[in-house]
């Protein structure tokens, strides 16, 4: 049953959100005072694009892309979409148009530095290639793929990983996934039983009413691993669980995070209707590294700072894979310089 009341409707979003995000102190928002600004805004007259905009007003300052609201199209009305997130960076600097430019830009960049360019693999999220010493897997995304697809095309790639001095991953621009398969990914890559990460979901609205801790971990799967010099490529539109897969890999000794941090967004999507039938999203989990540090809002940093711009696009070499090869060749010689 449909109920326009937006004084009801106002209410329960406020109230869902009051419950349910864990988030206002890190953006910087006091929700009651929201509270106080806009209720006097909403009436029983209050017309749904009135009561849309209001809510819009109320949500913008949370600057986080899980928090979305949704009226569906009426007769008398189009569809309406918000979202109060900040446009990243990466994507003040390129179009969409220029990313792909990017990329291929990366294609280049591997092929004149003696890698084959990079082809989907069974597991269509996974783009792999390799040189005679270094392989290269770009991450699209961490979801929409069976796992048995996604356990084959890793078994092709972990089968050249004992000709290997060093790996490349590239999760720029993913827009996340599926936390299991980030660790199912680098369970490839590790070396021993490790902790991933924490999570704790909020449940009430007190600060502390957040579930117990539960902790993934990473674990040495399949018949080979690798567990040399690997360079993870990120920017500031990798997102959740692509976040999540930044947040667990760093956890080997082996890794090194080049580029810009993460965008600051790790938590599954809350998925709530409004009794006027709108849509809406909330980030509702708490994740933690390791040793307990939260980056919701700031991102996982990067080890080395270096950021993509257009002039890449105009030279034809992306700088972020050269300085992976360059990790590579110090940690090559410093290896040769101890054997010595």
């Amino acid at each position: 049953m449909i109920n326009r009341d937006p004084e009801l409707n106002f209410e329960e979003l406020w109230t869902t959100f009051y419950e349910r995000y864990p988030f206002f102190e890190v953006r910087g928002v006091d929700w009651k005072k929201q509270y106080d600004e806009f209720r006097p805004k909403v009436t029983s007259e209050t017309t749904d694009d009135e009561l849309f905009d209001i809510l819009c007003k109320m949500l913008e300052p949370l600057n986080d892309g899980h928090v979305k609201l949704t009226a569906k199209a009426t007769e008398d009305r189009k569809k309406r979409y918000f979202t109060p997130e900040k446009k990243p960076k990466f994507w003040q600097e390129f179009s969409d148009r220029e990313i792909e430019q990017l990329f291929d830009t990366t294609a280049k960049t591997l092929i004149a530095n003696g890698f084959e360019r990079p082809v989907k693999t069974e597991a269509w999220m996974l783009h792999y290639c390799r040189s005679q010493e270094v392989g290269y897997v770009r991450i699209l995304e961490l979801e929409d793929i069976k796992k048995w697809k996604l356990i084959g095309a890793l078994d092709k790639i972990t089968s050249d990983f004992k000709d290997l001095k060093g790996f490349i991953i590239d999760l720029r621009n993913c827009p996340g996934g599926d936390d299991s398969t980030a660790i199912t990914i680098i369970d490839r890559f590790c070396d021993r039983t490790r902790t991933a990460f924490h999570r704790r979901t909020k449940i009430g609205p007190n600060d502390d009413d957040l579930t117990p801790l539960k902790t993934w971990y990473l674990e040495p799967e399949g018949d080979r691993q690798f567990t040399g010099p690997i360079a993870v490529l990120i920017c500031d539109s990798v997102f959740s669980g692509g976040e999540a897969f930044a947040l667990a890999i760093r956890e080997l000794p082996h890794v090194t995070l080049i580029g810009d941090h993460t965008n600051g967004i790790f938590s599954y999507e809350l998925e709530k209707k409004l009794p006027n039938g709108w849509k809406y999203c909330l980030s509702y989990q708490k994740y933690f590294s390791a040793d307990m540090v939260c980056y919701e809002g700031n991102g996982v940093p990067a080890d080395i700072e270096l950021f993509n711009t257009k002039a890449d696009l105009v030279t034809g070499v992306d700088p972020l894979i050269m300085r992976a090869l360059e990790v590579f060749e110090s940690a090559d010689a410093e290896k040769s310089g101890q054997v010595g």
